[in-house]
């Protein structure tokens, strides 16, 4: 049998920029805040979905956001989640 079935696999995400992800995040949730958006249903429709429509356009939050791949995303969202509750 093939033993790499056995071992778990390691997924390492790379990140050229964590501070310039955090940027967006922040300037997406603010501009789908003042559009009176919930930002949090918003941007997780656009995670599990990949449709940009989502994220509105207002102060160019949706191509801002669209700078930045998805699993990049949501790998800064939890990172800053976990160092968060775990850092307290």
């Amino acid at each position: 049998m093939d033993n790499r079935l056995n071992e778990t696999m390691k997924f390492e995400a790379y990140m050229e920029k964590a501070s310039e992800v955090k940027q967006i995040i922040f300037t997406v949730y603010n501009a789908l805040k003042e559009k009176g958006y919930d930002p949090v249903n918003q941007i997780i429709g656009y995670i599990l979905s990949g449709d940009p429509t989502y994220i509105t356009s207002y102060n160019d939050a949706r191509s801002l956001i669209r700078k930045i791949e998805r699993d990049e995303l949501l790998e800064e969202i939890l990172r800053s989640y976990l160092e968060n509750e775990l850092n307290g």
